[in-house]
């Protein structure tokens, strides 16, 4: 954990109801400042390592936001409309974003924990 470099992978949430999710991993500067900027969606969803907080200027689409503390612990969940900024999450570590609704279809909600499997799609 924390130890990730750009690249694919897939999320698993515990107790969730979907099965891995493809994951998008952007941890290098260039990589987390472009994030979702510019896309017109995302299949699965993108972690953004490390990072507290998020803005959607430039973005096309709302999005789901999961703040995640170190050990993976969704400390909050957001859904975020475009050409806004988020407020930091002192507690955050980790961040996830969707496209909006996605993250309640798969069980993700403040107190559960994820999964992060680097190179597997």
């Amino acid at each position: 954990m924390g130890q990730w470099r750009d690249g694919a992978g897939t999320l698993t949430v515990e107790g969730g109801c979907a099965g891995p999710v493809p994951l998008e991993i952007a941890t290098s500067t260039r990589a987390r400042t472009r994030g979702l900027q510019g896309r017109d969606g995302i299949a699965g969803a993108m972690l953004l390592s490390p990072a507290r907080s998020v803005h959607t200027f430039g973005m096309r689409f709302a999005i789901d936001v999961a703040y995640l503390d170190r050990e993976l612990k969704v400390v909050a969940v957001r859904t975020m409309p475009p050409q806004r900024l988020g407020l930091p999450r002192l507690r955050a570590r980790h961040l996830l974003e969707a496209e909006a609704g996605a993250m309640e279809g798969w069980g993700l909600r403040p107190g559960v924990r994820v999964g992060v499997r680097v190179g597997v799609r």
